[in-house]
């Protein structure tokens, strides 16, 4: 294996000064809630959001003068493009990003904003590094993998010798898994250092790239799944990647999209804290208790907070429903002055806030001269939402909930 602990250390060296030391915060909130002594290792917190730089970053510098001048290309869904592209510019060197057609917004324009050509080329990674390639040998531009190099694993590896001085007593560390630069570097970084630390990879249930690659003893192609987690939405497991998971990393679990989006609020809710679908991954498998971890002194990795807005209030929304704080209700009802009154008076006066209403006097099997309204409410949880209901049964309304 060409990624040693003495190549990670170098990288340290190297980017030292360039990159954020995040922190590797305690929460006593999450350690309740998961059962581990949990520190969130803060990522999400560097210059482009996402702990790709590190890698990126390392590569970049370790360039000979003519690949400086022709120029580098990269393929991502966005954290690593940002990377790419913020410290390429930093260095003067000319950068253009291959990026999937469904990349979301606020990734192209921030890799656009650091000053990289973006093409947007292909429905998946895969097809994006494709055509990367085939730029790269075209024009004889210098291609940076995202994951599959060993100055980008030894660059994201610094992350495992920040964790080993930041966490008194490490014993485990839980890492997502696209594919596997990050856990492949930080693995071998903590287990060449101190190897009774266990270290736990998470993939998303839809894309398990790895989990199926070291089934196989060596990287298969998987078909395509569209994931909320798009930093590691990633078909085939890397070449040099696989050895180092196989070699250093104790155990491998998956999650799926409900799991993520759960953690993402979580994180945002309990924490403060933004992440995206890949970075809130390694949390979800201590919030859900998929990793075989008992109480163990537990750094999780949240990667990334890159997530497009849009996508974080539909997790929002999804989120205050799974936990009753928001329901919807439809009630049928006579269509006749003051009705409406008498009914909004039931709602508030069990301080429940309105907050979408919409009638309809043609569909959902309305009699003539009745109508239906649903009801959009901000509820305390589900034993007021039940209060709601029986006080609407008891005034002789009927009624259903709409999940």
């Amino acid at each position: 294996m060409s990624v040693t602990l003495e190549s990670i250390r170098a990288a340290r060296e190297r980017i030292r000064g360039h990159i954020y030391l995040s922190p590797a915060r305690h929460s006593p909130g999450l350690s309740e809630m998961t059962g581990q002594q949990v520190y969130l290792k803060m990522e999400n917190l560097q210059r482009t959001g996402a702990f790709k730089e590190r890698g990126a970053l390392n590569k970049i510098l370790t360039l000979t003068q003519a690949e400086r001048e022709r120029g580098v290309i990269a393929a991502s869904a966005g954290n690593h493009a940002q990377a790419v592209a913020y410290h390429a510019g930093q260095e003067g060197i000319r950068a253009r990003i291959v990026m999937p057609l469904m990349t979301p917004l606020v990734k192209v324009a921030a890799t656009s904003g650091y000053g990289a050509d973006v093409v947007l080329h292909g429905a998946n990674y895969d097809e994006a590094c494709a055509e990367a390639i085939r730029q790269s040998e075209a024009e004889r531009l210098t291609f940076l993998h995202p994951f599959d190099d060993d100055a980008v694993i030894a660059g994201q590896g610094t992350i495992g010798l920040e964790l080993l001085e930041q966490v008194p007593e490490l014993e485990a560390v839980v890492a997502p898994i696209g594919g596997g630069g990050l856990i492949g570097g930080v693995a071998c970084a903590i287990k060449e250092s101190k190897a009774d630390v266990r270290v736990i990879g998470v993939q998303t249930e839809r894309l398990p790239s790895m989990l199926r690659a070291k089934e196989a003893g060596h990287p298969v192609t998987i078909p395509a799944e569209a994931t909320i987690a798009d930093g590691i939405a990633v078909r085939r497991a890397g070449e040099k990647t696989v050895p180092l998971v196989t070699k250093y990393v104790d155990e491998l679990v998956t999650v799926d999209e409900e799991e993520i989006a759960s953690a993402i609020l979580v994180l945002l809710e309990r924490e403060k804290t933004l992440a995206e679908g890949a970075g809130a991954a390694a949390l979800a498998s201590l919030l859900q208790k998929k990793t075989s971890l008992h109480g163990q002194r537990t750094a999780v990795l949240v990667c990334g907070g890159n997530i497009d807005v849009t996508l974080l209030s539909k997790i929002i929304e999804r989120g205050l429903v799974k936990d009753g704080r928001r329901t919807r209700v439809r009630i049928h009802l006579t269509d006749r002055p003051g009705a409406l009154h008498q009914l909004t008076r039931i709602i508030a006066d069990l301080r429940a806030n309105i907050v979408q209403t919409a009638h309809d006097r043609a569909y959902y099997g309305v009699s003539l001269g009745d109508t239906v309204i649903d009801f959009t409410l901000e509820t305390r949880g589900a034993g007021h939402i039940e209060e709601i209901r029986e006080a609407l049964t008891e005034a002789g309304y009927r009624h259903e909930r709409i999940e």
